[in-house]
């Protein structure tokens, strides 16, 4: 890429269930501590650090808890840091920062607390060509090499097992058509199956006979969103572990420590 990319860090929050808020004593889980540094910090801290990360904005309902924290509240004084209102999800979030910041957007979020910055270099500078929106993904076996003890949710393809890493390009302006897609199936992220069926039926057919491709998944879905669709592979195992539940927090704690 020739030039930093504008950021976005989705930090809003996920209500009053959300576990690892409840467990830190938190209102947003971006501010739970891991290894004593709250998450978001952490992960500001690591996009600060690459050469190919431009504006941060920081997506959370309450912006006090960012001006409050001294050293957020230092870039924001500075310009490195900005604000934005969250949305309520993920997916209009995003689709609202498109339409606020435009393209190219990178996307990351507040519970990717191992965060470092040689993905986030090596993901942008490996963006395909021709590709409106881009996923960082890593395979089964690579995320099982570094972290054994993890247990991730994958999908499963004719070529590989994938999990996703939570860094997202969308390159251009037909990409907002696929923060639209994501609003229908960011309820059932969870739930592979649920997910795929909006390929529609021969597909379903081939993903549960093992034999979808990875690549006809982005081709049928990018063609539902009016965008093209491609993922960048990635060689860190460790970038595919957030911070979503319990075990998570004790196996970050125990990595950071």
């Amino acid at each position: 890429m020739s030039q930093p990319m504008t950021t976005l860090i989705l930090a809003g929050s996920r209500g009053p269930d959300d576990p690892v808020a409840r467990l830190a004593g938190v209102s947003h889980k971006a501010f739970a501590p891991i290894a004593g540094i709250p998450m978001l910090v952490r992960v500001v801290r690591a996009l600060t650090a690459s050469p190919t990360v431009g504006t941060i904005h920081i997506a959370i309902e309450r912006p006090d808890l960012v001006r409050d924290h001294p050293e957020l509240g230092l870039l924001l004084d500075g310009g490195r840091l900005a604000l934005l209102p969250a949305e309520g999800s993920p997916s209009r979030t995003v689709g609202a920062a498109l339409e606020t910041l435009g393209s190219p957007l990178f996307v990351t979020t507040a519970d990717h607390a191992l965060l470092r910055p040689e993905w986030v270099q090596y993901f942008l500078n490996n963006l395909p060509d021709g590709a409106d929106v881009c996923a960082a993904l890593a395979r089964d076996h690579v995320v099982q090499g570094a972290v054994p003890e993890t247990k991730r949710t994958y999908l499963r393809f004719a070529d590989g097992a994938f999990s996703g890493c939570n860094m997202f390009a969308f390159r251009t302006p037909q990409a907002v058509g696929v923060a639209h897609l994501w609003r229908q199936v960011e309820a059932q992220r969870k739930n592979p199956l649920r997910m795929i069926r909006l390929l529609g039926p021969l597909s379903v057919l081939r993903f549960l006979l093992g034999r979808l491709t990875l690549g006809a998944a982005l081709k049928r879905l990018g063609t539902i969103a009016g965008a093209r669709a491609a993922i960048v592979e990635m060689p860190f195992g460790l970038a595919a572990v957030d911070v979503d539940k319990e075990a998570d927090m004790v196996l970050a704690e125990k990595l950071l420590s």
